[in-house]
């Protein structure tokens, strides 16, 4: 793979190659070490789509499974056979590039690869995961007017493993703990919905 192909050029290269649809499991195989940050990606793209309400409770548990798995130090996302198995629309990824063009623009921007450590040392790739899989649960928590901020937080992460970015990945370090506070600072009850969202995500094994 190019290793200067950024965000966008990924989501562009993917429809070029994919007319249609294809299986998840193949579509992350296509992009090996930048894998995670694609799965990330896809995880979140139900949070800023037009969907009925419940989007979060789609993308959190995946967020989280992600970020479970960086935890565990893997060098490829692992999925549900279920989940391989799901189709993926290019035509949706390619609606989901054009809604997010102006904030992945500016990333790609200020975004190249530097800073590795930040992105492939095992306590870097633990903070990172821990992040995700917290997260991960507060975006399927049924929070109002959540959706968009935990998803564009999230995106940070996404672009930081796409393009390999250590210093974008400690602003979305940065920006996942604020967020993180802010939630449990102004918001009851956190602790229980967070153990409950656990026990969901526990059932899927």
């Amino acid at each position: 793979m190019d290793d200067g192909l950024t965000t966008q050029r990924l989501f562009e290269r993917i429809a070029r190659d994919h007319p249609g649809t294809l299986p998840l499991a193949d579509l992350l195989d296509a992009f090996s070490e930048r894998a995670f940050g694609l799965f990330l990606l896809l995880a979140i793209l139900p949070a800023f789509l037009p969907l009925p309400a419940g989007a979060g409770a789609i993308s959190g548990p995946l967020v989280s499974l992600a970020g479970l798995q960086l935890l565990a130090q893997a060098e490829h996302p692992w999925l549900p056979r279920w989940l391989q198995r799901r189709p993926v629309s290019t035509a949706s990824l390619d609606r989901f590039r054009a809604r997010l063009a102006r904030p992945l623009a500016w990333l790609e921007r200020v975004s190249r690869p530097r800073w590795p450590a930040m992105i492939d040392h095992p306590a870097a790739k633990a903070i990172s995961g821990l992040l995700l899989v917290v997260l991960g649960g507060l975006l399927a928590l049924p929070i109002p007017l959540t959706n968009y901020p935990f998803g564009l937080v999230l995106l940070v992460f996404a672009v930081a493993l796409i393009e390999r970015d250590g210093r974008t990945m400690a602003l979305a370090w940065a920006l996942g703990a604020a967020e993180v506070l802010a939630v449990v600072l102004f918001v009851d009850d956190v602790a229980k919905l967070l153990l409950s969202f656990g026990e969901r995500v526990a059932g899927w094994f």
